[in-house]
């Protein structure tokens, strides 16, 4: 099956294995990697490194040998597989699939779709996750309608989470801890002041410098894509070994968890689980393309330069050494400083690693052009509306734009659609 017909199959086929998703589950070894492999649904993929055109989005890098095409393949197979109940598909999720959200552009891109973090700000000030009523995540999806979950009651800190698009994100984990510490030490105008986010990688338990998600709360894209199984799918893995109990009802789980922990095992042939192949297709997707800018882009990028907007959104980082060379020693053109801000009443409430609830990471403005709506939260509709919202130690520059005419605003957007 290929092109439209397939898109629409897939679609009903994945509908489905949601709807009897609580009621199927497989007979034989349901915790074996082949079962879960079964169960799971495959689209087609086809790996291939850049044609001699322009890249585009979804491509991978450039100059990766072999092996690596090879891996790219096999990870974004993954990505785009269809989980079901029976390859371990909740009890509770937000989606089937990793392509289910990242999805616009290509497969590894933003979505506007949202998550919903919650917890409870105490009266002293202090911040509860409400660990034991299932924070901070609320799981939209469930396997059956008796383990849906809600918003807990005392809950008075309720906020979106936009999905965040996956290009180049390679790049970003080969930038040494040291180049980004060493941002948040500039002297800066407006008061601004960055700071690393310094977390524990659950990969390997060592101190490091966070720099995906939202807060800046992982360090690592393997890392990154455990929490996601286990949070936005219910695949339990080596990193997080049990499935998340529904608003923390234990009881729950058990009764409706039928495949054993951890859903995501180690294949002993490839070394690797589908984590593994998931952070293989990250690792090495390309960075959005930019585009040749144009006279207006040019003025728009002084324009952005006097606004002192690269104070936090830094044009370029380096990265270090790497195993994978298309990786190594790249400037990375990603418009951030990868540090926590805060942004005063644009934060979302949510303490979460260590960030605090008024605490965003800079978002990488690459590949701006290719998603939508923006912030955090997917309040804003437009660039504009994006930068009137900022707020926080962004407040001086908003009020620069602010003053801005028609024409220099203009420019500006077009420099914005380059990068």
């Amino acid at each position: 099956m290929t092109g439209t017909k397939w898109k629409g199959s897939r679609m009903a086929i994945a509908l489905g294995a949601i709807a009897i998703a609580g009621v199927a589950v497989l007979a034989q070894e349901p915790g074996s990697r082949d079962a879960r492999h079964r169960a799971k649904l495959h689209p087609p993929t086809h790996a291939r490194p850049p044609a001699g055109g322009a890249p585009a989005f979804g491509d991978p890098l450039g100059g990766l040998d072999a092996d690596e095409l090879a891996a790219f393949a096999a990870g974004r197979e993954e990505f785009e597989s269809i989980e079901t109940a029976d390859s371990g598909l909740g009890p509770i999720f937000n989606n089937n699939s990793c392509a289910a959200c990242h999805s616009l552009q290509a497969s590894g891109g933003a979505s506007a779709i949202t998550v919903t973090r919650f917890g409870k700000r105490n009266a002293g000030g202090t911040f509860d996750p409400l660990t034991a009523e299932g924070g901070t995540l609320l799981h939209a999806q469930a396997i059956a309608p008796a383990v849906a979950e809600h918003v807990p009651a005392d809950a008075n800190v309720i906020a979106r989470r936009l999905t965040t698009p996956l290009f180049g994100l390679g790049l970003i984990e080969a930038i040494p801890d040291a180049e980004i510490q060493l941002l948040s030490l500039r002297r800066q105008p407006d008061g601004i002041h960055g700071r690393a986010a310094m977390v524990t990688d659950i990969v390997d338990g060592r101190t490091r410098v966070g720099r995906f998600g939202w807060k800046a709360q992982h360090a690592s894209l393997l890392g990154f894509a455990a929490d996601a199984y286990v949070n936005e799918m219910g695949i339990s893995n080596r990193f997080f070994p049990h499935d998340i109990a529904p608003n923390g009802n234990a009881a729950l789980l058990v009764a409706y968890d039928k495949v054993p922990d951890p859903e995501d095992t180690i294949d002993p042939v490839t070394g690797k689980g589908d984590i593994d192949h998931a952070a293989d297709f990250v690792r090495l997707l390309a960075p959005p393309p930019p585009l040749r800018p144009d006279a207006d882009a040019v003025a728009g990028a002084r324009v952005f330069e006097q606004l002192d907007c690269a104070a936090c959104h830094v044009p370029s980082l380096l990265t270090g050494p790497s195993p994978v060379r298309a990786l190594a020693h790249v400037q990375v053109p990603l418009y951030s400083d990868l540090l926590l801000h805060d942004m005063g009443a644009l934060g979302d409430g949510i303490e979460q690693g260590a960030a605090g609830a008024r605490d965003i990471r800079t978002a990488p403005l690459w590949g701006l052009r290719g998603r939508g709506p923006f912030l955090h939260d997917g309040r804003a509709a437009t660039v504009v509306d994006a930068i009137r919202a900022h707020d926080g130690e962004a407040q001086a520059a908003r009020r620069r734009f602010e003053q801005l005419g028609s024409e220099e605003v203009r420019r500006l957007l077009a420099f914005l659609g380059t990068v």
